[in-house]
């Protein structure tokens, strides 16, 4: 079978790149059906995009690298696809925006302009032996129990990282980039909860409350959750992208910096009551009984000096927490890592020593924020492949 493009992977940046790539184009996935993370992501809504999208969002060894496709395929072209197809949506917090009815839409629209550019899909699909003769790819596909040879001009790799197993994640994007000898930066989890060891905070476990939370990095102010096995929501996720194995992360739990205040002037409305009744009226009771050895919290708050409550507040707004890891792969929304940015075009995101191979999406060591960018990226980066070869 002789075609343009093969793209591995039929999700978002796959899907993207195969609605302008050009005639010619086949998209193939070993899942039962295309877009699947798209599917399941903002809890079956969908947060495709950002209104903030722009390079200082995501995490990369070269933060450069993304700014090209980013800027020639904005979130602004993005919601303009989704308004063409009358998809419902609004914005929730920190510019995120979501489907009003079913990220199911996103997946139709893909695959109405995947049709319309008469781009093939081959789900339940397998990759076995691939090479290259100098001039195309040789790519065995697997499909019903029968093998297909194909030979494309060009191959995208579209197939993510290796976070969320059991939506069928796999490492063969890297296993690619080993075989025509384009590097790798190691690669973690992302966009992951923390665990901490003896079931550290279990009797915590449901409490939520805002915060700020930084690892070895930038500062997010968003929900923190306890969990029975750690430290989980979106602020300890956006902080775990940054966080480096071993070094301790930095919890503020009071981010609007109003706690001292509220005391001194609780220490005069109600000076009789216990110091941590009166500090349960401002942080979840359970969250100030479990700190209450660690920060001494014993007796009224009129026994309290200034200086007392001072170091109360500090304690709060620092606490250091030491986490042990990760829930790693299993839960992670994101790959950090993937291909070395060094050896792709930003412009196009082909191999720089083997024109026709090009690695788009997660696969690539461009990691975005939670709240809609690695869908961006998805789109950007994908886009900008379809663009190149169409070209």
């Amino acid at each position: 079978m002789n075609i343009n493009t093969l793209i591995i992977g039929a999700g978002a940046a796959g899907m993207m790149c195969a609605a302008h790539a050009g005639p010619g184009t086949l998209v193939v996935d070993h899942a039962k059906a295309a877009g699947e993370k798209i599917r399941i992501s903002g809890g079956g809504r969908c947060n495709f995009t950002n209104m903030h999208a722009s390079a200082a969002n995501f995490i990369s060894r070269n933060p450069h690298f993304c700014k090209s496709a980013l800027k020639r395929y904005t979130q602004w072209d993005f919601i303009a696809l989704v308004d063409a197809y009358r998809i419902a949506w609004h914005e929730k917090t920190l510019g995120q925006l979501f489907c009003d009815d079913t990220a199911k839409d996103i997946v139709a629209m893909l695959r109405a302009e995947m049709d319309k550019a008469r781009a093939q899909l081959w789900l339940q699909t397998s990759v076995g032996a691939l090479h290259h003769d100098g001039t195309h790819f040789h790519v065995q596909l697997i499909r019903d129990g029968q093998m297909t040879q194909v030979v494309a001009k060009n191959l995208v790799v579209a197939c993510g990282g290796k976070s969320i197993p059991k939506m069928g994640a796999t490492g063969l994007a890297y296993q690619i980039a080993a075989q025509f000898s384009v590097p790798v930066v190691e690669t973690r989890a992302g966009l992951v909860p923390f665990t901490f060891g003896e079931d550290r905070f279990k009797p915590l476990a449901g409490v939520a409350l805002p915060s700020r939370i930084s690892a070895d990095g930038p500062a997010f102010d968003e929900a923190l959750l306890f969990t029975h096995r750690g430290l989980s929501g979106p602020a300890i996720l956006q902080a775990s992208s940054y966080w480096q194995p071993g070094n301790s992360i930095c919890v503020n739990l009071d981010p609007h910096g109003g706690l001292l205040a509220f005391l001194k002037e609780q220490r005069q409305a109600q000076g009789r009551k216990a110091l941590t009744t009166v500090m349960g009226q401002y942080l979840p009771a359970r969250l100030v009984d479990y700190l209450s050895a660690e920060l001494q919290l014993a007796g009224n708050i009129a026994d309290q000096s200034d200086a007392r409550l001072q170091d109360i507040s500090e304690g709060i707004c620092r606490w250091i927490l030491p986490p042990t890891g990760t829930e790693g792969y299993r839960t992670a929304e994101v790959t950090l890592g993937g291909i070395d940015t060094d050896a792709l075009s930003s412009r196009t995101m082909g191999v720089k020593s083997l024109p026709g191979l090009y690695f788009i999406g997660e696969a690539v060591d461009v990691t975005g924020w939670l709240g809609g960018y690695n869908f961006q990226w998805a789109w950007s980066s994908g886009w900008a492949a379809g663009q190149a070869i169409a070209a």
